[in-house]
């Protein structure tokens, strides 16, 4: 759990510090730093409305019954896959031409006045936010309610991410984002498996799917839980010692669709600089 939290936390955590370092640079370039000002509120509140929703999700419901905890538990989970989904996609594709489409916007919001710059930057950040919170939540559901292993896990990928991101800017390190988005992208083909089996088992808890008793496997012997090796599975793929009919076979089928899928040759578009994203920002 604590290294799937800390993925996720990477990832998106790097999008959004990428989007700020890009919108940050742009307008240093173009001298326009005055505008910086309505920017950091916007970033702000993004962060602060994030904080709040993972809050919210994951200490008010407490307070349902567990059918209902379950049957929500199950549904954010499958609301998170299909959020991991189009991110690794959306960057794997987007990660060539994102520096320039973001300076095409920040120009226009510039031309409109500073409240649709600040607008521009809530909403840059505040998407990759309110996917991490529902991640945090499907994260902390996953580990039985223990919020210490995913927060971990996300604060270090966030630190990590917002590290990178400065050095990037800074020009410290260069390296292809490419490459790096579609490593982690198909480390997350197989955590969002885990998590779309883990969010489907909720539901048949909740008794909203059926076959909670039909079992595809039952590893406790062999592959338990409490072992270092099953600790590890679950850590990173959410596996499930007693995993149903449906649940294997959900995963099964999410992996052999979304990985080629994802593998799939970029057609070739418009080519940035490939070290950094932030870097063609700056030019």
């Amino acid at each position: 759990m604590l290294f799937s939290s800390a993925l996720i936390g990477l990832r998106e955590g790097l999008e959004a510090a990428l989007v700020v370092s890009i919108l940050v640079a742009f307008l240093v370039k173009t001298d326009r730093r005055a505008a910086l000002r309505w920017v950091w509120p916007g970033i702000g509140a993004a962060v602060l409305l994030s904080v709040a929703v993972g809050a919210i999700l994951t200490y008010t419901t407490a307070q349902l019954s567990f059918e209902h905890q379950e049957l929500l538990g199950g549904s954010l989970s499958i609301v998170a896959v299909v959020f991991v989904t189009a991110m690794i996609f959306w960057m794997r594709k987007a990660s060539r031409s994102i520096a320039a489409e973001l300076r095409g916007r920040m120009d226009e919001a510039l031309k409109v006045g500073p409240l649709a710059v600040l607008v521009l930057s809530f909403l840059a950040v505040g998407r990759e936010g309110l996917e991490t919170a529902v991640f945090f939540y499907s994260a902390v559901q996953t580990a039985q309610s223990d919020t210490v292993q995913p927060l971990i896990g996300f604060a270090i990928g966030i630190a990590a991410a917002i590290v990178l991101a400065y050095l990037l800017y800074r020009g410290a390190v260069r390296f292809d984002l490419g490459k790096f988005f579609l490593i982690t992208g198909v480390l997350l083909v197989f955590v969002a498996a885990g998590v779309l089996g883990y969010g489907l088992h909720d539901l048949q808890e909740a008794g909203f799917l059926p076959g909670i008793g039909t079992l595809a496997f039952d590893a406790s012997n062999a592959l338990p839980e409490t072992s270092w090796y099953g600790a590890l599975l679950k850590g990173i793929f959410n596996y499930s010692q007693q995993t149903t009919v449906l649940q294997a076979v959900a995963w099964a089928a999410y992996v052999v669709i979304v990985l080629p899928l994802f593998l799939r040759p970029v057609k070739a578009g418009k080519k940035t600089a490939p070290a950094s994203a932030v870097a063609t920002a700056k030019e």
